[in-house]
């Protein structure tokens, strides 16, 4: 992809040949990226990180963000959220950056702006490989999440966390979500990190495992939600997306206390329906839009 995005052919190792070289570049000079369509483009990109997975043992942690998450992602920002004319949304574990470009892509608003933040350099450079192949307004940052982002006062803050302990306790020890002894879980420091990094009111949707206020660290993250923001929604996933029920995700809604925020009545709780089920499905989400003009007209 990025012998696409220059029009040079990367040699490692004496290889590809000399031969091949030549070929490459004969087929690269006929492909016009500039009238790719966007969404082709993220697709094409998709396709190749797929067949990446099917050879190497890629870590879930590691792995893209499923289009099918993406969208319900989105879709929920359309309904819930009201975003400036020009918004800046943050992803703090950009990975691939599949769940930005979907959002951005799916919101349909050329004045928002993105942020991208992630410290394994692999993953930020198919992140920038994606960003430039689909024209997406996206800044990206390689950092450490934990460390000072110079993105502040966000409109949205998004993330398919990663799941696990965070190694370095002395880094995050003044947080609150930190644990006492021992590790703390990762994914808690991200979700107080990007409360930290939102405008007042500002909301957040995270992907995070159905699970999460069942960990033997749950209260801490939870007395920390209660006292910065408003928890406004946890949905689980559909199952089918998951081969392995342990390995279920939900989507967590949060809205950072201050400005106009107040607590949704009741709190939007509930699963997403089969895919397969449309009446179902387009049923869940009329209840989720009549949730909306009941709390935030």
């Amino acid at each position: 992809m990025d012998n696409l995005l220059t029009g040079e052919v990367q040699v490692e190792a004496g290889h590809p040949s000399v031969e091949v070289q030549a070929q490459l570049k004969e087929k690269y000079a006929t492909i016009d990226l500039d009238a790719l369509d966007k969404r082709d483009a993220r697709l094409l990109m998709q396709l190749l990180l797929l067949q990446g997975y099917r050879v190497e043992k890629i870590q879930a942690n590691h792995q893209m963000t499923p289009d099918t998450i993406g969208i319900l992602v989105a879709y929920l920002i359309e309904k819930i959220v009201a975003l400036p004319a020009q918004a800046k949304i943050l992803d703090l574990g950009v990975g691939t950056a599949n769940l930005l470009v979907t959002v951005l892509n799916q919101l349909k608003n050329s004045n928002l702006h993105g942020y991208g933040v992630d410290n394994d350099d692999t993953l930020l450079t198919l992140a920038s490989i994606m960003v430039n192949l689909t024209k997406a307004p996206v800044e990206l940052f390689h950092q450490d999440a934990m460390d000072p982002i110079l993105v502040n006062d966000a409109d949205l803050v998004i993330g398919d966390f990663p799941v696990g302990y965070y190694p370095i306790d002395e880094k995050v020890k003044g947080m609150e979500t930190a644990a006492q002894e021992g590790h703390s879980y990762a994914h808690h420091l991200m979700i107080e990190k990007a409360v930290t990094q939102m405008k007042a009111g500002a909301w957040g949707i995270f992907v995070l495992p159905a699970g999460l206020f069942e960990s033997k660290q749950a209260k801490l993250l939870l007395n920390y939600v209660q006292e910065h923001a408003y928890l406004q929604g946890m949905l689980n996933l559909p199952q089918e997306l998951f081969q392995d029920k342990a390995a279920q995700k939900a989507i967590l809604i949060l809205q950072k206390k201050g400005g106009q925020s107040k607590q949704g009545q009741p709190i939007l709780l509930g699963s997403f329906p089969s895919l397969k089920d449309n009446q179902a499905f387009n049923q869940f989400l009329v209840q989720i839009d009549a949730w909306k003009q009941a709390n935030f007209k």
